[in-house]
């Protein structure tokens, strides 16, 4: 599929100036992702002075397939990558990097989970050695993500996590954790984690005098990435160079409350778009209606949307009596309409998805970083609301919205009610945004306190 050319105001910001940073902040649907394509073409126009090799830059690896997919034959001038990949074989280039350098997953946890219980034998038994693992891996990844130091991580502001889930008096020992699991993953030989690698490519990048790959970088949902990330960037262009970011505070799930100014990024021009295209105004409407709920106040850079010409069916909000009735209705739901239209079943999380992946057709497509091509055509798709953003489906399902699922127990006692509802709340933003015609919600029970409860917004079934 061609990329249109821009008019208005995206010419506008297609044409801005080739050096400095630029921030472009739009609401869902407004058209961010066909923007970063169009500059990075400008950027390597010929008759542009200033012009050269572009680095696209996206969070997650089904974005970067389907910006490869939309932009057509891009100039061999123009290179599309999520940012690890980016970062993996910039420190391999330096000789900085192994094959097996990063530690992920399960070894990732058990080397947190050694490292607190061995501190916590320091210390006389205190409730917070008792939290949930996820409550310590989740702090490690925020100090690495902002690349904090022992000083500066005892004073800094906290965004989000409420001090009362992470008090000062307890950062000291925090930061205990925090080393101690350094400490165990030097001993087996591993050097990063997938939270650590950016700070580890800023500081190669502080101390390499050799010509930069890339005269510009365009960061696509540049909300996703952490302010060391965005850092790191920065410093991979010129002097003379620029760094374009495209992004959605709407959707932001890493910094609660942070602007992009903090992150790095020396502002030459904020350009915001409002203008809704992917949305009907009864879907939009109710994006809206969240972005507006009691957990997004105090949020920085909010853009908000002008709503569509374009007019469809309400959002549709569905009781079920029980989870096998639910898995079974969303299934019948997508398996009608994947022959003719785009469809998508996005759920909070990977135990969600294996709830129901049974109940889906075997054709179905599940979006996942492993996806080497994106498929344009009508069909099913299944995932996280993580591996959808910056994607739309002509008919998206969100299932299991019920209290208990949004946020989760699990969540609220690793990150407290409030933070946990903020950062469920952002998400359920990214699923209900990701539906250009036809959106049904469903639920068992009670609906989660994050769906906004005016009744205009919805067309109820059941007991709904």
């Amino acid at each position: 599929m061609a990329i249109p050319e821009p008019v208005g105001k995206q010419q506008e910001v297609v044409c801005l100036d080739a050096s400095g940073h630029h921030i472009v902040l739009g609401t869902a649907g407004s058209g961010k992702t066909t923007m970063a394509v169009a500059r990075a073409k400008h950027l390597v126009n010929p008759r542009l002075p200033g012009r050269g090799r572009v680095l696209i830059i996206t969070f997650n690896k089904t974005l970067m397939r389907y910006i490869r997919s939309i932009a057509g034959q891009l100039s061999r001038q123009i290179d599309v990558e999520n940012y690890h990949h980016f970062a993996r074989g910039y420190l391999a280039y330096r000789n900085l990097m192994s094959d097996s350098a990063i530690v992920s997953g399960p070894a990732r946890l058990r080397l947190i989970g050694q490292a607190v219980a061995e501190i916590a034998g320091e210390y006389v038994e205190h409730s917070f050695f008792k939290r949930p693992l996820k409550f310590f891996s989740d702090e490690i990844a925020w100090i690495a993500g902002n690349n904090a130091t022992a000083e500066s991580y005892l004073e800094i502001r906290r965004i989000g996590r409420a001090d009362a889930q992470m008090n000062k008096n307890m950062r000291p020992i925090m930061w205990e954790i925090r080393s101690r699991y350094i400490k165990l993953r030097s001993a087996v030989k591993r050097q990063y984690d997938v939270d650590d690698i950016a700070a580890a490519v800023s500081a190669a990048l502080d101390v390499d005098a050799t010509q930069r790959r890339y005269q510009h970088v365009v960061i696509d949902e540049g909300q996703d990435l952490s302010p060391e990330m965005i850092r790191s960037l920065t410093k991979a262009v010129p002097p003379d160079g620029s760094v374009t970011f495209f992004g959605d505070v709407a959707q932001q799930i890493y910094g609660r409350g942070m602007s992009f100014r903090d992150a790095g990024l020396r502002v030459r021009a904020v350009w915001e778009f409002t203008q809704n295209y992917r949305n009907t105004r009864s879907i939009a409407r109710l994006g809206l209606a969240i972005s507006k709920m009691p957990y997004y106040a105090g949020q920085t850079d909010m853009v908000e949307p002008i709503f569509p010409a374009a007019d469809g069916p309400k959002p549709t909000l569905v009781q079920l009596s029980d989870d096998k009735a639910e898995c079974s209705f969303v299934a019948q739901l997508a398996n009608e309409n994947r022959t003719t239209r785009r469809v998508a079943v996005l759920l909070r999380t990977h135990a969600l998805i294996s709830k129901i992946r049974d109940y889906l057709p075997r054709e179905a497509i599940a979006l996942r970083e492993e996806m080497n091509t994106w498929d344009a055509d009508a069909g099913l798709f299944y995932g996280t609301y993580h591996a959808a953003k910056g994607l739309e489906f002509d008919v998206v399902l969100l299932p299991f919205l019920a209290v208990g699922n949004m946020p989760s127990a699990e969540d609220i006692l690793n990150e407290g009610e409030e933070n946990a509802a903020a950062n469920d709340g952002r998400l359920l933003y990214v699923g209900v945004t990701r539906a250009k015609y036809e959106l049904i919600l469903t639920y068992v029970g009670s609906p989660t306190m994050l769906l906004p409860t005016s009744p205009e917004l919805y067309t109820r079934v059941g007991n709904a």
